[in-house]
């Protein structure tokens, strides 16, 4: 078995190469990846010189340059994604090139070489906010309301389309709220903890009651690895762990985990047309495929905390460059 893993250096990316490793190590791995900010093969340097894995560098754009990485492959599994909601606010186009242009360009290709499978990563934020007491499931209308949702919206209807038209075998997974390990630091929880440790200011948007459910990154591996494996073709898949929080909750959690004062957190100005709540039901993914989560929040929340501890030199180098440029931009004049 050949993997074409698009954007494997990224956080969930490199994760689930790492799981893959671990629970099928006879699998061949080709990484492709563009290497843009939040790229880093600091996740995977424990694997250079396996003979079954293979780092390329390239655009998933590049139609020529993935026809050369493609042969070969059994599977595509698309990861790579612009995938961060204040980007897409500051700027759209780089979420309609990577997100839309590039599964495309993925899709023609996989075609093209007789792929026998194509995973489309996807987001339960395709689905819009959800309202108390309701939950995402499959069948749940696509009412993306960030530019980044509607890119990721819009390629689950090209894998559609690519199926449905050509005959392309496809399935698409909807993943809640990740955390864990290589987690670029400017998501919510990498954000407060590297803060927290350096007893700096947790700057929370709005009042912090925006409701997430949060799910460990290896557990959503585990889902993606059976969605690959056992999935029926043209199914959505929904991963989710049932474990619904408040961002003011998952704030309190981890200052109390690394011993810190909740007077850390600063409210700032909200983000434009924040998502009040993602809700989602896993029932299907339970039942067909038998998926189950490993972690709670508690024990993932834990794990986590004790990683980016564990690994300040890590967070040192991604935090390096244009990322303090770009905290200061998002943050700094949301302050009260």
């Amino acid at each position: 078995m050949r993997l074409f893993i698009t954007g494997g250096a990224g956080f969930i990316g490199s994760n689930f190469i790492k799981y893959t490793v671990e629970t099928h190590p006879e699998y061949e791995i080709i990484n492709y990846d563009k290497l843009t900010y939040a790229g880093n093969l600091d996740n995977l340097k424990d694997l250079d010189g396996r003979p079954n894995y293979k780092f390329i560098r390239g655009d998933i754009c590049d139609r020529p340059a993935v026809d050369r990485a493609i042969p070969g492959a059994n599977a595509v599994i698309n990861f790579a994604a612009e995938s961060h909601v204040d980007r897409s606010i500051e700027s759209a186009a780089d979420f309609i090139q990577a997100n839309v242009v590039g599964t495309q360009t993925l899709l023609d290709a996989a075609r093209a070489a007789g792929v026998a499978r194509f995973v489309q990563i996807s987001t339960d934020e395709v689905m819009g906010s959800c309202r108390e007491g309701e939950y995402f499931t499959e069948m749940s209308p696509l009412r993306p309301n960030s530019p980044y949702a509607a890119s990721k919206a819009a390629a689950e209807h090209l894998a559609r389309a690519a199926m449905v038209t050509f005959g392309l075998d496809v399935v698409v997974t909807r993943a809640s709220n990740n955390y864990g390990p290589y987690q670029f630091p400017e998501k919510l929880i990498p954000l407060m903890i590297v803060n927290a440790l350096e007893h700096r200011e947790l700057p929370v948007y709005g009042d912090g009651m925006n409701v997430r459910d949060w799910l460990y990154v290896r557990d959503c591996c585990s889902a993606i690895d059976a969605v690959f494996h056992r999935g029926r073709t043209g199914q959505v898949y929904n991963i989710g762990s049932r474990a619904e929080k408040t961002n003011l909750d998952v704030v309190h959690s981890l200052l109390d985990l690394l011993g810190k004062p909740h007077s850390l957190i600063k409210f700032v100005k909200d983000r434009p047309g924040h998502d009040q709540r993602y809700a989602t039901d896993p029932t299907l993914l339970e039942t067909e495929l038998g998926w189950r989560p490993q972690e709670t929040f508690e024990t993932g929340m834990t794990r986590t905390v004790q990683w980016y501890q564990d690994n300040a030199d890590w967070v040192g180098r991604a935090r390096s460059g244009s990322y303090r440029e770009y905290y200061d931009r998002m943050y700094h004049w949301r302050s009260r």
